[in-house]
């Protein structure tokens, strides 16, 4: 039994209506902030840290204008957080929407998580989670009961690779997604294409090995890398690793589709 505190609050750095690509239907979309990776092409660096943050609008403007910086992420209840949520729930029953909890990665802030996801539940909205699946079982178990959808991040099955790239290992996060097939629960995987870094034919048959030995899985989402957010670096003053890489070709993409449809599961390009 899960007790809820209505009074549970958490950080948030975005709220987005109408999405279309994290899961299905049309859905509200809300970006906690924190992440416990730091993969070098997150184009999203703005959401890595837990704690609100101010950085630049324009990294040419002067460093003394006040009125140059915006704030990212702010403290918001849970309960205050439904009820923006359900100002949408008419779009939600007529495409079988709902909403979607991403980041950084909800996991970060998982008791405002929980919170939220029971009162989701309460209101009969349908969930999805966007998570790279870094959390204790332990914890994890207790908030997948309330939780429609997992949106599984899978970057690499190799650990050298994924600890050098993202900064931590992943077994935990490969013991969690076999976990949550042994259980059944409904996920789709998406995995950033990186070029040269998880696309090689190592890498992808492993992939492809790992992912053949899990149930339930409805979807593979093959998520071509992009420069998008390298301004947020500048902005963050953050060094952007990524210059030297180059976004996949449609033709390669296609390739790499083909690949995983040997698994007879359907595959996209693109969340």
């Amino acid at each position: 039994m899960i007790t809820l505190k209505s009074d549970t609050s958490g950080i948030v750095f975005d709220i987005k209506k109408f999405a279309i690509h994290d899961g299905p239907g049309i859905r509200t979309t809300v970006f906690f902030k924190g992440c416990p990776l730091k993969c070098e092409w997150c184009h999203n660096p703005e959401s890595q840290k837990h704690e609100i943050e101010h950085i630049l609008k324009n990294p040419i403007d002067s460093l003394h204008n006040d009125n140059s910086y915006e704030q990212i992420g702010k403290k918001i209840r849970s309960l205050d957080l439904i009820d923006e949520i359900k100002k949408d729930v008419l779009f939600y029953d007529e495409s079988d929407g709902g909403v979607t909890f991403s980041g950084g990665d909800p996991l970060s802030q998982h008791e405002f998580l929980k919170s939220c996801l029971q009162l989701c539940k309460e209101n009969e909205i349908h969930t999805a989670l966007d998570t790279a699946g870094y959390l204790s079982w332990s914890k994890l178990k207790e908030i997948i009961p309330l939780v429609d959808l997992v949106l599984y991040d899978l970057k690499f099955v190799d650990e050298p690779k994924h600890k050098k790239y993202t900064g931590v290992s992943n077994k935990l996060i490969l013991e969690n997604l076999s976990n949550l097939s042994a259980m059944n629960k409904a996920v789709w995987i998406r995995i950033p294409i990186i070029p040269t870094l998880n696309d090689t034919e190592d890498e992808i048959h492993q992939m492809i090995n790992f992912i053949s030995r899990l149930n339930n899985i409805g979807s593979i989402d093959l998520l071509p890398f992009h420069k998008i957010g390298k301004n947020k670096y500048q902005r963050l003053n953050l060094p952007y690793k990524m210059e030297n890489f180059f976004e996949p070709s449609l033709d390669r993409m296609e390739e790499l589709k083909r690949k995983f449809e040997t698994l007879n599961i359907p595959v996209k390009i693109g969340g």
